[in-house]
C-alpha cells in the first residue's frame, strides 16, 4: 500500500475522530463555530448541513491525509503523533489565513471569539495526533510483515 493510500486512510480516521468532537459540541452547544459549519458558509449551502460534513471528510481524506503520507518521513520530531500535530498546526495556520476569513469569522476565527480559536487549535491537534497514530500503525504493520517475510526467506 502506498504512503498516499495510508495517508488517506489515516486522514479519514482523523476526520472521523474530529467529527465526533464536532458533533458533540454542536449538539451540546453549539459553543464554537464548527469547521463543517464554516465550510457550509463558504460553499453557500448554510441551510444544508451535510454539505459541510462531506467537505470536512473530503478535505481530511483527499487533501490532508495524502499530503501527510508524503511529508511524514521528512517532518521534524520523533513520534508519529507529534509529526501529525506539527502537520495539523501547519494546516491550521493555512486554514486560519484563508478558509476562516472566507467563512466570515476573520483571521484564525478570531471574529467568532477566542473560544472558537482555541476549539480550532484543539480539533486540529486531535486530527494530527490521530492521523499520525493511524499512519504509523499502518507503516509499522507493513514493515513487520516485510521483515518477517525477509527473515523467512533468509532462513531457507
Amino acid at each position: 500500500m502506498s504512503r498516499v493510500t495510508k495517508g488517506m486512510i489515516a486522514g479519514f480516521s482523523a476526520a472521523l475522530a474530529v467529527a465526533v468532537l464536532e458533533a458533540v459540541q454542536m449538539l451540546a452547544g453549539p459553543w464554537f463555530v464548527s469547521f463543517p459549519r464554516l465550510l457550509t458558509v463558504i460553499m453557500g449551502t448554510e441551510g444544508v448541513a451535510w454539505t459541510g460534513w462531506v467537505a470536512h471528510f473530503a478535505v481530511g481524506t483527499l487533501v490532508l491525509g495524502p499530503l501527510f503520507g508524503i511529508l511524514c518521513p521528512r517532518m521534524p520530531t520523533d513520534t508519529p503523533e507529534t509529526k501529525g500535530i506539527v502537520f495539523a498546526v501547519g494546516a491550521f495556520v493555512l486554514m486560519g489565513l484563508t478558509v476562516a476569513p472566507l467563512g466570515g469569522v476573520g483571521m484564525f476565527g478570531l471574529a467568532a471569539g477566542f473560544p472558537t480559536l482555541a476549539w480550532m487549535i484543539l480539533t486540529h491537534a486531535v486530527f494530527g495526533a490521530v492521523m499520525g497514530h493511524v499512519y504509523a500503525r499502518m507503516v509499522g504493520r507493513e514493515w513487520r510483515v516485510h521483515r518477517v517475510r525477509d527473515d523467512i526467506h533468509l532462513a531457507h
